[in-house]
């Protein structure tokens, strides 16, 4: 009779062939960022199953051992501390939680997506000479806008990089918060409207794959997916000519149409795009008539600077006045009260 448990295996062998084909790109990318992101993790998880591995194996043992038919093992009721035991259960535990906590520290600092690389890859510093490519990503509904304003050119759902050059992503989004992710290059970093945030990252070899919204957005969200390629510098430079020998204009009355929700939207090439296309997403302001949230939000400023030197003084008549008379004054437009 075949055992039960080689039994179990058979009919779990299947599950298993399907986990084999599985995607292990977190854990092993070809960009130098996620390279880092994948160790931290495997010593993050080492770390706590220096833990978590003998606490299991402890839990079979004390079960066996102190089980109700076990009349062998030592009776002791009047038990109640160890020394011994009690520096192995809060010692281990507090050492491997300091060794977490400076690493995760160091890493924090050393991964920020905000700093600027200093190396292509492992022994390899970033050469002086270097200039990294721009790239401004805009998340929309249900798709990726890839702006290259030193090309010149714009690309939706395609996004090319060249292999061991830095590239710096300016993200962004249209309407709601989502996510930029490319489990080759780097980590995950929101894009939320009417903000910037950062990412510097560098891919290391040719690759072939794709990027996609890591937060939920909507109806389109598990469709707003992206391909994504690194390819040697000569490739990019050739693909970045036939965008701008066949592709269209993205001005603003262009953009506006694109903005439009759709769902499974094909890759479209730009040939040109505005210059102040991504400043105007960033501060909301494509449409014609809208106005530049960074304007609005300095006029405002300017205009409380404004109000606060047309009352200076008369707040300071006033404080002058109450000096002298041994008053008080609450607030500058409360009238000063002698004593």
């Amino acid at each position: 009779m075949i055992p039960k448990t080689l039994r179990r295996g058979v009919f779990l062998s299947p599950l298993f062939a399907l986990l084999a084909g599985c995607n292990t790109v977190v854990m092993n990318p070809s960009g130098d960022i996620a390279k880092q992101e994948a160790h931290l993790i495997t010593v993050s998880v080492i770390l706590m199953l220096l833990i978590i591995v003998p606490v299991m194996i402890l839990i079979v043992w004390f079960a066996c051992k102190y089980r109700a038919g076990n009349t062998e093992a030592d009776y002791e009721p009047d038990w109640d501390h160890s020394t011994k035991l009690e520096l192995v259960i809060w010692g281990a535990p507090l050492l491997i939680i300091i060794v977490l906590g400076l690493v995760t520290w160091i890493s924090t600092h050393k991964l920020d997506p905000y700093r600027p690389l200093d190396r292509i890859a492992e022994g390899r510093p970033i050469p002086a000479s270097a200039k990294p490519l721009v790239v401004e990503a805009v998340a929309m509904d249900w798709k990726w806008l890839f702006i290259y304003p030193e090309q010149g050119i714009a690309t939706v759902n395609e996004l090319v990089v060249p292999v061991d050059v830095p590239v710096r992503f300016k993200i962004s989004a249209t309407s709601v918060m989502n996510a930029f992710y490319v489990p080759e290059l780097a980590g995950m970093i929101y894009a939320m409207p009417g903000m910037e945030t950062a990412l510097n990252a560098v891919q290391n070899r040719p690759v072939q794959s794709e990027g996609f919204s890591a937060n939920y957005s909507g109806a389109g969200y598990s469709d707003m997916r992206f391909s994504y390629r690194g390819v040697a510098q000569g490739d990019f430079d050739g693909w970045v000519q036939s965008i701008k020998s066949g592709g269209g204009n993205l001005d603003r009355a262009n953009y506006l149409t694109l903005e439009k929700p759709s769902i499974k939207e094909p890759v479209h090439r730009y040939a040109a795009v505005d210059n102040d296309l991504f400043y105007r997403v960033l501060n909301r302001c494509v449409a014609d008539g809208a106005v530049c949230m960074d304007k609005m939000m300095n006029d405002d400023a300017k205009k409380a600077r404004e109000m606060a030197m047309r009352n200076m003084p008369q707040t300071a008549a006033a404080t002058r006045l109450a000096q002298a008379n041994g008053a008080v004054c609450t607030t500058p437009n409360d009238p000063v009260k002698k004593k």
